[in-house]
């Protein structure tokens, strides 16, 4: 039996859904920061947020099985742009 790629799958207890509002004290606490200090649509990077600190972001909201990849966050380095993104996925995976 040969496995292809696609085949393989983590297997992973799905974690609690994240919340938008996890996800902006997550940010906050990453940039020490209060959390109310950040708005929707505020550019990460001009808040420091570097990508280091983005990609642990990124890989802490996919613990529990979420696919999430690095690259799609890139493109909009906002809070919204980041919760439409781990919202689409986790209504897709039904959460």
């Amino acid at each position: 039996m040969v496995l292809e790629p696609g085949d393989i799958r983590r297997i992973v207890t799905p974690a609690a859904p994240v919340t938008r509002e996890k996800m902006r004290a997550d940010i906050a606490k990453m940039l020490h920061e209060d959390p109310e200090e950040i708005a929707g649509g505020d550019s990460l990077i001009d808040l420091g947020l570097d990508s280091m600190r983005a990609m642990n972001l990124v890989l802490m909201w996919s613990e529990g099985g979420l696919d999430l990849e690095f690259s799609e966050f890139a493109e909009d380095p906002t809070l919204d742009g980041w919760w439409a993104l781990v919202d689409a996925r986790q209504k897709a995976r039904g959460g």
